[in-house]
């Protein structure tokens, strides 16, 4: 912790870039690491955050009930009109900077998919970058084991966890099914690193880990709807799972007061109208604040959770998350008292999901060209496979011997084309950028 105990907030790669930039450089980003597949070092396209090809559990997000959207956004607008600041736990005034935060994300262009961001921890353009910034901090490259939430813009992050050859532990999604997943890259199956890195793939590749778990935490990462880089106060979508997860790690000694907690947002994710009076003990400061354009320090002087504080959680809560239920039940009889319930809330509603849909052969076809003249059918697949997709087949056409050659690629049945397309035009692929585009003419 010696280098973030420096006077006031250091802000480290400060350079402003303009959206369209930010945008070819999210694209364009290449990781190189070790894949534990028996293979030699490969080079590894990084998993693009605006690809989210992960199957039938981990589909794009539907649009939420547009009633209960804006009953949502009536409560927090009609708190700040009222000046209704008497209740910090009724975190009404935290859904006026959220709005407000996920509106201009959307209103700018610069939400990334899945939309719409509302209610989400939202993922932005230059998600990409904001990983590689934290991934290239000492915090980072020292840690074994890191801590990241399963939401879409840190999925990069995750992926980088896994290729840099260290432990990764992701929640399970609300909590709704256990604690966490545990993954090492040593221990996944040839191919799979990109499908790990989702959210799903967690899931399915992890090792379940329970709350009596023996573990020792070197970084944790949470999302973020809104942070102050001058306090590392953060406000997150409203669930607050990011909050019990770290004292649920801090009650297992998994983590402590000298864990640093870093995010990923968006320049435009900065704010300075937070309110420290307004906060809860179990809110989280972040340490570690990583943008597309700067790195920022927060030297919070803000205290850390340092536990469940079982008196702040509602019944209505608990009664989801059934890990947190046997833990409940466990210190009861280990103690003989009976924990102290929360007060009543009324839960968010959740970003609904819904299953890709399916498509004919016919379909999924795209179109690829402005490749290098050495480009291999191999190298595209790869490079395909690289964003969580698979192509069954791939046909390079070089029409004359100087010229650059161009493809036509089958895609598995049920690809989201539209994702895969976004993600490969203007990717890097060996020394150029290439470009694509949804293949509409006959088989």
């Amino acid at each position: 912790m010696a280098f973030l105990r420096r006077a006031g907030a250091r802000v480290l790669g400060a350079k402003r870039r303009t959206a369209s930039a930010l945008h070819v450089e999210n694209l364009q980003r290449v990781f190189v690491g070790s894949m534990f597949d028996g293979d030699s070092v490969l080079q590894q396209t990084a998993t693009l955050c605006s690809v989210s090809p992960e199957g039938d559990s981990d589909a794009d997000h539907l649009h939420l009930d547009e009633e209960t959207r804006q009953h949502m956004a009536d409560v927090a607008y009609a708190a700040v009109a009222t000046s209704d600041t008497s209740n910090a736990h009724n975190g009404a005034w935290k859904w006026a900077i959220r709005q407000r935060i996920w509106d201009l994300l959307e209103q700018e262009n610069i939400a990334m998919h899945p939309l719409p961001v509302h209610h989400r921890i939202p993922n932005f353009m230059g998600a990409l970058t904001a990983a590689s910034q934290l991934a290239s901090l000492p915090a980072f490259m020292s840690a074994e084991c890191i801590k990241v939430n399963p939401d879409t813009p840190q999925k990069q992050v995750r992926f980088l966890t896994l290729s840099s050859k260290k432990k990764l532990l992701v929640p399970q999604p609300r909590l709704r099914t256990g604690f966490f997943s545990e993954m090492e890259a040593s221990t996944l199956p040839r191919g799979t690193l990109a499908a790990a890195s989702s959210a799903a793939g967690a899931a399915k590749y992890g090792k379940p880990r329970g709350i009596n778990a023996k573990l020792k935490v070197d970084l944790i990462v949470i999302g973020s709807v809104a942070v102050d880089p001058k306090t590392g106060v953060r406000i997150g979508k409203g669930e607050g799972f990011a909050d019990l997860e770290y004292g649920m790690l801090r009650h297992m000694g998994a983590a402590d007061d000298t864990t640093i907690v870093a995010t990923t947002v968006h320049d435009k994710q900065l704010v300075d109208d937070i309110p420290i009076n307004m906060l809860c003990a179990h809110d989280v400061p972040v340490d570690i604040i990583c943008t597309p354009t700067q790195v920022i320090f927060t030297e919070t002087t803000l205290s850390k959770p340092q536990g469940i504080y079982w008196d702040l959680l509602s019944p209505e809560k608990l009664s989801k998350i059934s890990v947190l239920q046997e833990l409940k039940k466990q210190i009861e009889l280990e103690t003989g008292q009976e924990l102290p319930v929360g007060p009543s809330e009324v839960l968010p509603p959740p970003a609904e999901r819904k299953k890709a849909p399916e498509k004919t052969s016919k379909d999924a076809r795209i179109f690829v060209w402005n490749l290098n003249r050495s480009t291999q059918w191999t190298d595209l697949r790869d490079h395909i496979a690289s964003m969580g997709a698979e192509a069954l087949k791939v046909n390079v056409i070089r029409k004359e011997p100087k010229s650059k050659p161009v493809a036509r690629i089958l895609l598995k049945e049920g690809t989201d084309v539209e994702s895969l397309v976004e993600a490969l035009d203007g990717s890097q692929l060996g020394m150029g950028m290439i470009r694509a585009q949804k293949d509409n003419s006959s088989n």
